[in-house]
């Protein structure tokens, strides 16, 4: 079916009957208890719904898919890559390589386990909406609460790639047209930037009706992350230890002649194992941050071409996996680089080198095209929970999808214009609505939508989905007390403020 038929909910949880799957018909209630009893046979219910006698098979939703495998591994990696892959340095040099690694490998196939149970309780109800699964779960709170931490959390993330496109883009210009540092042309400014490159590029690509469309740009954007992480790697080898410092940079000689008087040569061109220090506390919510896709997941699963569990499980583990060798790499080479005097923003750690060398130009304006790329593909989730809170009911319209992309554009620009620092994005973000997406609600979920006489509350799958939505509740509380303990400190705050 085309997807001009489906009904106005865009990425709603109605079938075109109208119902959920469980409010079925009779007849197709024995469709839905089918499902439930070939559940135990995972050869014969690999299909979202099972064959029954001769009738036409039921996918995931009564709308065709038509995006491929691939194109929904590139949808996906670049809805887990972002603006958090430029913290991870930052977040290895405060852990240390050891710990680091640890947690990296711990988020990862959490954030795996997390994929899987989202796709459980969908397959028991056939919903193709986060939001709607949290209706499902918890009734019209839940579905309030869910749609309220999805925007929240994608309205940070395009804050953090617009703050990139602020600080990166006049840096990129002057290099480019030999400008003095001191240039003071509107052209110059980055909160002119940033509404500019809102209204040509990401406005257009927002205005699309299908994500799977974005695929394209999806793939454009992953390579150039891979460029600049080759860069990275290029660099590493280039870059001297200790830090030079080119031009008149005071901001980042005062950082490095302090540690020099402090720490020896040998020190600070050392990497540490084990690190701990008041920014430790935002690895965490850092990695958390880099992880969350889970707003996506099931957008995409209903948008791919023979949908299935296992086949979009198959998507999320190869996107998760490629993420995390990317990750693993560009976190060690940036510190390897750089070690104790990367900033928040890696990219912006590169001003302590020479900001005119062509490489490092380059890699900026890959990243700055990745990242103003990525940014459509977040907003699509917070346009979907806008229209499930207060249109749930209304046909599609595209004056109300164009409405609704303009007015998340002009806010996420103010929040830029005015947000000091992109380590407290990193931090606040990373520790309330990441562990909410990821560990809180898909457990949530599993233990409410599966029903206890499939499996009780007793049983390993739930006790385990009990424990993950525990594991994040505990991981926001210290996240968050750690990181209001160094707010109300001066202690490493003054390294890294000021972009």
């Amino acid at each position: 079916m085309e997807l001009e038929k489906l009904s106005s909910t865009e990425e709603g949880e109605m079938l075109s009957n109208g119902n959920h799957l469980g409010e079925l018909n009779p007849e197709k209630m024995m469709l839905n208890d089918g499902y439930e009893a070939c559940e135990s046979t995972a050869a014969e219910c690999e299909e979202f719904l099972p064959h029954l006698s001769e009738k036409k098979q039921i996918q995931f939703t009564d709308f065709e898919g038509k995006t491929s495998f691939g194109m929904s591994v590139f949808n996906l990696s670049n809805a887990i890559m972002g603006s958090g892959i430029l913290g991870l340095a930052y977040a290895m040099s405060n852990t240390g390589l050891v710990v680091f690694v640890i947690l990296l490998i711990c988020i990862a196939m959490l954030s795996a386990y997390s994929i899987h149970l989202l796709l459980r309780s969908a397959g028991f109800v056939g919903i193709r909406a986060y939001e709607q699964l949290g209706h499902k779960a918890f009734g019209q709170p839940g579905k309030i609460v869910t749609a309220v931490i999805i925007s929240l959390h994608n309205i940070g993330a395009m804050s953090s790639y617009l703050y990139i496109v602020k600080y990166e883009l006049p840096l990129v210009i002057q290099a480019f047209l030999q400008l003095q540092e001191n240039n003071r042309m509107w052209y110059m400014n980055g909160n002119y930037l940033i509404v500019i490159v809102s209204i040509l590029i990401i406005l257009p690509l927002a205005l699309m009706r299908q994500l799977g469309y974005l695929g394209y740009t999806s793939g454009f954007s992953l390579s150039c992350m891979v460029f600049f992480l080759i860069s990275l790697i290029y660099k590493k080898f280039q870059i001297p230890c200790p830090l030079p410092v080119y031009g008149n940079d005071s901001h980042h000689s005062q950082i490095i002649h302090s540690d020099a008087k402090n720490i020896t040569i040998e020190e600070q061109c050392t990497a540490k194992l084990f690190t701990i220090n008041p920014e430790t506390a935002y690895t965490i919510p850092i990695l958390a941050f880099a992880f969350v896709c889970h707003p996506e997941v099931l957008p995409i699963y209903t948008e791919l071409r023979s949908p299935t569990k296992l086949r979009m499980q198959k998507v999320a583990n190869v996107s998760i996996a490629a993420m995390f060798i990317m990750y693993l790499i560009t976190a060690l080479f940036g510190y390897l680089t750089f070690f104790g005097n990367v900033e928040p923003e890696l990219l912006h750690t590169f001003n302590t080198v020479d900001p005119l060398d062509t490489l490092i130009l380059c890699v900026r304006l890959a990243v700055l095209v990745a990242v103003t790329l990525t940014v459509p593909v977040v907003l699509f989730p917070i346009r979907r929970a806008i229209q499930q809170l207060l249109f749930s009911r209304k046909d599609f319209h595209w004056l109300r999808h164009i409405a609704i992309a303009v007015v998340l554009l002009i806010c996420v620009n103010l929040l830029v214009i005015f947000v000091p620092n992109i380590r407290d994005i990193f931090g606040i973000i990373g520790a309330t609505s990441a562990p909410s997406l990821i560990f809180i609600l898909p457990g949530l979920f599993y233990v409410r939508i599966v029903p206890n006489d499939r499996e009780p509350l007793k049983s390993r799958s739930k006790i385990q989905a009990i424990s993950f939505a525990t594991l994040g509740f505990i991981f926001m509380i210290m996240s968050l007390s750690f990181i209001f303990r160094d707010w109300t400190s001066n202690d490493g705050r003054s390294h890294i403020s000021g972009h």
